[in-house]
């Protein structure tokens, strides 16, 4: 499926900005599940490319009070582009990638308490095979009913599980904590999702699961849709929790209070859509 995308951040500010950094994880990368075929990325400084510990392509960007002999009242970050998928349910990493090992650590979004610990134990026990995620996969969604407006970017699994709602960010967290307190190792995965039906999406979110650590081979389970990743995903960024690949992160000085408005579009190529203003 070749899909076209565009993800949008707006900002302003209710004063000038003295100081801002930011960390992008906005850039897709070609692999056996996807190819690139064309990709732009835009913020208000210069963008320096890096490699992050995890093998994303990222970008930074800094902008300080006085550069142009200006006040700083607003700002946007742009990436839009064309990429191809396929139906590749996983993927295979190459020696440049982490060992699965490191995923296996908690962080503080993906710690696993008793209950969560309960949910790998009761899917996991019998064996890892692509029937027994699913069935965890849909043990979570029941358990974290997908519910816009309840939670927050820090939200962690055990708050998530014990709130009962959530949405695909909390879901992939827990999903992660009940694999690695049963000793597989697991990780998130920031991208964009494609329906047919609902063009305008936030970035959407899933899980890598290792289920062969010595051949590097991971099967990729989106709990929100109770699927496989297929030729509807296109993957951004991977790690082990949100915190570490979030599409858009930095830190700021002045500003006073700050909005923020985020668009993301994501149709087949050449499709025609209509989208209300």
């Amino acid at each position: 499926m070749q899909l076209s995308i565009r993800h949008e951040t707006h900002y302003e500010y209710s004063a000038p900005l003295q100081y801002a950094l930011q960390h992008l994880c906005l850039t897709p990368q070609a692999n056996a599940h996807q190819a690139v075929l064309d990709w732009q990325l835009s913020a208000p400084g210069m963008l320096y490319a890096q490699r992050d510990g995890y093998g994303n392509l990222a970008h930074s960007w800094s902008l300080a009070r006085g550069q142009g002999g200006r006040h700083v009242y607003r700002g946007s970050v742009h990436a839009h582009g064309t990429v191809t998928t396929t139906d590749l349910h996983g993927l295979v990493d190459d020696l440049a990638a982490p060992h699965p090992a490191m995923y296996l650590r908690a962080t503080p979004l993906t710690a696993a308490d008793a209950a969560i610990a309960e949910l790998g134990r009761r899917s996991l026990d019998g064996g890892v095979d692509e029937t027994a995620l699913m069935v965890l996969a849909d043990t979570v969604r029941e358990r974290v009913v997908y519910r816009a407006g309840v939670t927050a970017v820090a939200t962690t699994a055990q708050q998530a599980l014990a709130l009962g709602a959530g949405v695909c960010q909390d879901q992939a967290h827990v999903f992660i904590a009940a694999c690695r307190a049963a000793g597989l190792p697991a990780r998130y995965v920031s991208g964009y999702f494609h329906s047919p039906t609902a063009h305008a999406l936030a970035s959407h979110a899933w899980a890598d699961v290792c289920v062969d650590a010595a051949a590097r081979r991971w099967l990729s389970v989106d709990i929100t849709h109770r699927s496989l990743m297929d030729e509807r995903h296109v993957r951004l960024a991977v790690g082990p929790d949100y915190a570490a690949c979030a599409p858009v992160r930095g830190v700021r000085e002045g500003g006073g209070d700050e909005s923020m408005r985020v668009r993301v579009l994501v149709h087949r190529t050449g499709e025609k859509i209509t989208l209300e203003s």
